[in-house]
């Protein structure tokens, strides 16, 4: 019970941190500069992340979670609004 739990909060906060990416990248790139590239290294990620956790029994639910949020955010300083925004903030 308690891994089929684990199972259901990992995927329900995987899809929903997939989902505030794909947001936030649509709201700073618009539809025509959206980094898909991105955003499918973001799904493959997750998936990898996912099928580590159920393959070992000893990697908690909170490392799994702290290492897609870490993992998306790195995808997201080396998308191009991100990296444009850095360039007029320090110039």
């Amino acid at each position: 019970m308690k891994k089929t739990l684990s199972t259901i909060v990992i995927a329900a906060v995987f899809v929903l941190l997939t989902a505030t990416f794909g947001f936030a990248e649509y709201a700073a790139a618009g539809g025509e500069n959206f980094p898909y590239f991105h955003l499918g290294l973001v799904i493959i990620g997750g998936l990898i992340i996912f099928s580590l956790k159920q393959r070992f029994d000893k990697m908690y639910t909170r490392e799994a979670l702290g290492a897609f949020a870490l993992y998306i955010f790195y995808v997201a300083l080396f998308t191009a609004p991100v990296m444009e925004a850095v360039k007029a903030l320090v110039s």
